[in-house]
């Protein structure tokens, strides 16, 4: 239980590797909110397992104030953030459109700044707080017809780094991690054959769980991270060596 008493929001948790997350911070001890669009998940998760539950859309930058603020509210503190939310729109760049470009944008990475920027008033006033962003191995490695997946992961990267810059002399750590293959509904849309493909590019011979990036999560999450702070942490099997 080391994470005992602290607070947490967790975005896009409904599913995948959002739940996971939000389900191992809460076996850690953490009280846990979430957020997502799905109501009818979010209901279920909420009576299932208590968890604070938001239908907030993290492109809406006054849905994700309102949320804070309740949040705020309630606990009278906010200890930890995980910026998970996020969407895909493939397509080759020649017949992207300019919709599916900015939706991914939008949710990806604008969806994180809105979260950080509502949290790190109330994190610098009680002097402590962990930013978590969920980047992607899509970030540093590309992928054919994820342009815009690809530039939203890699600028989490960036955002991370300036905003450690930023918040560290008031104890406010800002990490990411960048999964690779996990299997998830993201990646269940695969055929057989490009995951067998897949796999074969990874030295540890299988793709990943959701709760391979959770444990890193906790990691990030705890005391034990107290001296880490604007890093990427891999979680790919090896994949981006």
């Amino acid at each position: 239980m080391i994470l005992q008493g602290k607070t947490a929001l967790v975005t896009g948790a409904t599913r995948g590797i959002g739940r996971a997350v939000a389900l191992r911070l809460a076996a850690e001890g953490a009280q846990v909110a979430i957020c997502g669009r799905n109501e009818s998940l979010l209901q279920e998760l909420q009576e299932e397992y208590g968890f604070v539950c938001f239908a907030a859309d993290v492109a809406d930058r006054d849905s994700v104030r309102t949320m804070v603020q309740s949040l705020v509210s309630q606990w009278g503190r906010i200890d930890i953030v995980v910026n998970n939310a996020g969407i895909t729109r493939d397509g080759l760049l020649m017949r992207m459109s300019e919709e599916d470009w900015q939706q991914v944008l939008d949710v990806n990475l604008t969806g994180a700044f809105h979260v950080s920027q509502a949290v790190v008033r109330p994190m610098m006033k009680q002097r402590s707080g962990r930013i978590i962003n969920i980047s992607s191995v899509v970030g540093f490695a590309g992928s054919a017809g994820q342009t815009n997946y690809a530039a939203a992961k890699a600028g989490l990267v960036g955002f991370t780094k300036a905003l450690a810059r930023e918040t560290a002399s008031r104890g406010i750590l800002v990490n990411a991690i960048a999964p690779g293959y996990i299997d998830t509904d993201m990646t269940a849309a695969l055929t057989e054959q490009q995951t067998e493909q897949i796999r074969s590019q990874i030295p540890l011979g299988n793709t990943g769980k959701p709760e391979d990036v959770a444990g890193a999560v906790v990691f990030l999450a705890s005391d034990d991270s107290r001296y880490i702070t604007g890093q990427t942490i891999h979680v790919n099997g090896g994949l981006l060596i």
